[in-house]
């Protein structure tokens, strides 16, 4: 897809660009939201913004984007935009918004290289950019059509049923569609995005997995409070856990997300640490609502048995399903607790680790990245490990950096 001659140029250009990316795409978003400000209202997460995180995902995507195509010009990496493309639909991005990005991207490009970006150069960058562009301009109008929802209009009121507290920092949310029309389709392992006003006025947007079987008419999302630390307070795990009640509605969008439940019966294990269990739990409600018989292996990883959401679900899950099993990690454990280990996860604990089935892998990214190595280490192929990242995916971000 990409041209000899560009690619030419892509090759003796990238390793000037990719060392400028993080500046590139600072003053990018700076200079955008200079000129539009509406587009922080509903659209962006300003908590990610700050951190810079949102910026440092971006260069690792269009780095990696480039790079694949240099490694097969003439095939379009698609698969690597699969997960972007799941995150712009669930917050509604449209295809006019793409010219918008080209224009601040590249006037950015001009003012870091400045002299660097010849008409050659600005011209191979052009077609990589729209390389990417339209492949996910492609991949989102099929989601969207699949979603049976309106280009840049994925939103529904829902209604919440029940509000159960889980932890002391954690909650979840029984929501039911307010319309009294069918819940959407969705797959075990998906997310939604939630839509609320925050006291300035501003529409924030953040993505919550299914933690309820994708069957249900009533769906589950479980909170964690976001505190901070050091870092901005999350604006809308907060607000959920401050003001919402029974009764009250919320804005959803339609299930979206790339990391979902295979449908085959080959062993199945199950990772994750803190609230990374969200996804893991919708799975294990889904094979239980199923009947599924494939094996199951639990592995969680937190700081006590109190801290914990869902556990109570996640044992009661567990002793369904036919050929499941779970163990547990945790940094401050009780005398009494069963199956389970004191510190961080150590799959050497493990007997009998599957290592010809799938896995998925949720959690922080360190928690990840050492688990995945473990996994490997283990003899679990590359190619079975699954991971989804709440937030942008800042591990993208760190391969290509």
């Amino acid at each position: 897809m990409l041209s000899a001659e560009s690619a030419s140029v892509i090759r003796a250009t990238l390793p000037a660009v990719n060392g400028a990316l993080d500046e590139i795409t600072t003053r990018f978003y700076a200079t955008m939201f200079g000129d539009h400000p509406e587009l922080l209202d509903g659209m962006f997460n300003r908590g990610n913004q700050a951190s810079g995180a949102q910026s440092k995902a971006l260069a690792g995507s269009i780095a990696a984007f480039a790079g694949a195509l240099l490694t097969d010009p003439e095939t379009r990496p698609d698969t690597l935009l699969a997960r972007i493309a799941h995150k712009h639909v669930a917050v509604g991005v449209t295809d006019d918004q793409y010219t918008i990005v080209h224009r601040y991207l590249f006037g950015a490009i001009a003012e870091v290289l400045g002299d660097a970006v010849t008409p050659q150069v600005a011209a191979a960058w052009d077609e990589v950019y729209w390389l990417m562009a339209g492949a996910l301009i492609a991949q989102e109008a099929r989601l969207y059509l699949q979603a049976q929802v309106r280009p840049g209009h994925p939103w529904r009121q829902w209604t919440v049923v029940e509000r159960r507290e889980e932890t002391t920092d954690t909650v979840s949310f029984l929501l039911r569609p307010a319309d009294g029309e069918p819940a959407p389709l969705a797959r075990a392992g998906q997310y939604v995005s939630v839509r609320v006003r925050t006291p300035d006025g501003v529409h924030q947007l953040r993505q919550y997995s299914l933690s309820s079987a994708p069957g249900d008419e009533v769906r589950r999302i479980t909170v964690k409070r976001v505190q901070g630390h050091g870092a901005p307070r999350g604006e809308v795990s907060n607000l959920l856990h401050d003001t919402v009640r029974e009764g009250d509605e919320l804005t959803l969008s339609a299930p979206f997300g790339d990391v979902v439940l295979d449908d085959t019966d080959r062993p199945l294990t199950l990772v994750s640490a803190g609230i990374g269990c969200t996804p893991m739990v919708g799975m294990l409600e889904h094979l239980a609502a199923t009947g599924s018989t494939r094996p199951v292996t639990v592995l969680h990883a937190d700081r006590s048995p109190a801290d914990h959401a869902l556990l109570a679900a996640t044992e009661r899950l567990v002793r369904r399903l036919p050929d499941a099993r779970a163990v547990m990690w945790y940094e401050r454990p009780l005398s009494w607790a069963q199956d389970s280990h004191t510190g961080l996860m150590d799959l050497d604990a493990v007997e009998d680790l599957a290592t010809d089935g799938s896995v998925y892998l949720c959690g922080p990214l360190p928690f990840m990245r050492e688990v995945r190595g473990q996994l490997l280490r283990r003899g679990v192929p590359a190619g079975a490990i699954r991971y989804e990242v709440f937030g942008p995916d800042l591990w993208l971000a760190d391969a290509t950096s």
